[in-house]
């Protein structure tokens, strides 16, 4: 981690030194806290001189980044420093943050007031920028960024000094969540629900998405829930909202915040809000709504190679589930749907329905269904043929 220590590509390896040392600082903590926190500045003082060289473009480095330091701000609020160790982080850290060409150190700015600890040191460093900040803000023609507004309005929020958060807030031409957020948790602070949750949903108005709308969304989200509003709550912004990296991951994300609801209406809330019913087989299926994996696997946006490993997972334990989901397989093949679909998928397929179908004593069953979609599927010609190969196997056996 010295200064300059990486190349244009040097990504990767940054990202390991951030684990690294990220592990050291937490295995220091159950021991000395104090020295593990005093490890979390060091690093934070050394993270922009050291990743300045490195291609930020594809995200990767800046989200490292921000989970390393999202685990490590809470050991250095934690730790029993006195006042005179806090000062001199304190001083440490604002000097990086000013540094910092590209934001890494943004969630230690937002929680500045936090790490501050003693009331003396945020009023400090609330007041040190407080009439910059307002300038820059205030002049509307000549706007500038101040990299130190974030650390400032933190700590007017956690010297309570909510009135002159607001008041700086409001001279703002444009508002964004990054900023806007400190003023919504002053007036919920406060007490004042409903003002926040206007303050925040006002900035979900735009005719375009804001940036940080799933956040405001959740903030929202939990503002209705503390006022026993859950229904309204799920239907505002917790549906909407629902994040993950594929369709099942989805579905878990809202059963995991609404458990007391039911797990299958959520999976149809899903399906009827986003549509595209076929990407949500893997879901159903997961979840052993069969019924409603069945569905999906009917419909032309099902991946064929998805519906093959679910009736390969399922031949034994849920044999009939298993044959009708291989027959929705081998029709989307036989249409010419999927990724690079190949001849071996049709084996693949029809290996998994003769061994499910069996196992319920349809084998005939399933043979004469064979028949009837290759005569009656229009599509890929080299799927038919394999199609029709398999069949003269199987009578022959």
């Amino acid at each position: 981690m010295r200064a300059s220590a990486f190349g244009w590509r040097g990504s990767a390896k940054a990202t390991q030194r951030l684990k690294s040392a990220s592990a050291e600082i937490r295995a220091v903590n159950r021991a000395d806290p104090v020295t593990a926190a005093d490890g979390v500045v060091a690093l934070a003082a050394r993270i922009w001189p050291a990743f300045e060289q490195i291609d930020t473009s594809s995200g990767a480095l800046g989200t490292a980044v921000r989970r390393t330091l999202d685990d490590l701000v809470p050991i250095l609020i934690a730790a029993p420093a006195d006042e005179k160790t806090r000062a001199k982080w304190l001083e440490q850290l604002r000097a990086a943050i000013e540094d910092d060409g590209v934001d890494y150190l943004a969630p230690i700015s937002e929680r500045f007031g936090e790490i501050a600890a003693y009331p003396a040191l945020m009023t400090l460093h609330a007041d040190r920028d407080l009439a910059l900040i307002h300038r820059a803000w205030s002049d509307w023609e000549r706007y500038s960024h101040v990299g130190t507004a974030p650390l400032t309005l933190s700590c007017l929020l956690e010297a309570e000094r909510y009135d002159e958060l607001l008041a700086l807030l409001a001279v703002k031409k444009t508002r964004l969540w990054f900023d806007d957020k400190f003023g919504a948790e002053a007036l919920l602070r406060q007490g004042r629900e409903d003002d926040a949750l206007a303050y925040a949903e006002a900035l979900l108005q735009a005719d375009r998405q804001t940036w940080g709308h799933h956040d405001i969304c959740r903030f929202c989200e939990a503002i209705l829930v503390r006022q026993g509003k859950a229904d309204e709550a799920y239907r505002r912004f917790g549906l909407p909202t629902t994040s993950g990296n594929t369709w099942l991951a989805m579905w878990r994300d809202l059963v995991k915040r609404y458990p007391d609801r039911d797990a299958r209406a959520l999976l149809e809330d899903l399906i009827a809000l986003h549509g595209r019913k076929g990407k949500w087989f893997a879901a159903a299926k997961t979840a052993t709504y069969f019924d409603i994996a069945l569905d999906c696997a009917a419909d032309h946006e099902a991946a064929p190679a998805t519906l093959i490993r679910g009736a390969r997972d399922f031949a034994i334990k849920e044999p009939a589930f298993a044959a009708d989901v291989a027959l929705h397989a081998i029709r989307h093949l036989l249409a010419g749907r999927g990724y690079e679909p190949s001849p071996f998928d049709i084996d693949e397929a029809v290996d998994h329905l003769m061994t499910a179908s069996t196992r319920i004593d349809r084998r005939g069953w399933a043979i004469a269904t064979l028949q009837r979609l290759m005569e009656t599927t229009p599509g890929d010609d080299l799927m038919q043929r394999r199609l029709g190969q398999k069949l003269t196997e199987l009578s022959a056996e």
